[in-house]
């Protein structure tokens, strides 16, 4: 099941279930579901409610065209600081140190954790913002990110997909001068309007585990990044049991994966983004999250 936020024509926000037979969303509301954003059905909504939440939508042919509503960032505004993984794809990993051996040259023995302040997630279809005088390095990032379902502490190996509530895209928009010029990556990660999100959110039921998903970037129309969630050099598994045993994983926290290969700054000579560039996030079984650089 695919479950958006969105802005309806009367300017509400509410979650809906996407029907993609009929191109339309259905407002959890009129099923007789009140949430009021994502976080809260995050929250509140059990796995057996997701289930009946997918029963009671199929075969309706009611709801709006997506064409006429506003699609927002699925969870437009995050509880906590995303979770990010650094060069978790081995061919990721190596174009990096090329550009910058001392900020990247990472061994990869363990995961890469840090972390992007998110004030407010944009979602597919609205601009990144270009940041004349203080970005001149804007660099795309194709990321699988996971939507914790509930509280998770202390998971055990091969239990971890019990506690995902579904999966999106996202664009891990980075600012490559600040963060290298900080030492760290938090900066040039986390300036407003660098965390495209979206579509929606599909749940964790439709995805076969573990996620083995095509992954692609287009620039301009350009495939620029293509690679298998199935390559992550240190899976989802991994990571949230890892993290779960010294930190308590809310409901709502998001994991994003890491990037493969094909970003800007892996090009000799580099190619990054520039104003009213076209950056197209698609995840196989997911869908697709395109942006447009600001002027």
């Amino acid at each position: 099941m695919k479950i958006a936020l969105y802005c309806d024509k009367n300017r509400r926000k509410q979650p809906g279930i996407v029907n993609e037979k009929t191109g339309k969303i259905i407002p959890l509301g009129s099923m007789g579901y009140e949430y009021n954003d994502m976080n809260d059905l995050i929250a509140r909504a059990s796995k057996e409610t997701i289930r009946a939440m997918a029963d009671a939508a199929d075969g309706r042919e009611d709801g709006t065209a997506l064409g006429e509503v506003k699609l927002l960032a699925p969870i437009e505004y995050p509880q906590q600081d995303i979770i990010c993984l650094g060069v978790n794809y081995a061919k990721h990993a190596e174009e990096a140190a090329r550009y910058k051996k001392e900020a990247f040259d990472l061994k990869a023995q363990y995961p890469v954790y840090f972390s992007k302040r998110v004030n407010r997630a944009v979602g597919t279809g609205e601009e990144i913002p270009n940041y004349k005088g203080l970005v001149s390095n804007l660099d795309y990032e194709v990321e699988l990110a996971v939507i914790i379902g509930k509280e998770a502490k202390n998971v055990k190996k091969g239990e971890s997909r019990d506690y995902i509530f579904g999966y999106t895209i996202l664009n891990d928009v980075s600012a490559r001068e600040l963060q290298i010029r900080h030492k760290q990556w938090y900066f040039g990660k986390s300036l407003d309007g660098f965390t495209p999100m979206g579509p929606w959110i599909v749940t964790e039921d439709e995805i076969a585990w573990p996620p083995r998903l095509d992954i692609q970037c287009y620039v301009n129309g350009e495939l620029r990044q293509s690679d298998n969630t199935g390559n992550l050099c240190f899976d989802i598994d991994d990571v949230i049991c890892e993290l779960s045993r010294g930190m308590t994983l809310r409901p709502g926290t998001i994991i994003s994966m890491g990037t493969p290969e094909g970003v800007g700054m892996g090009f000799d000579p580099p190619r990054f983004l520039k104003a009213h560039d076209e950056v197209l996030c698609v995840i196989e079984n997911i869908g697709e999250l395109k942006n447009r650089v600001a002027d």
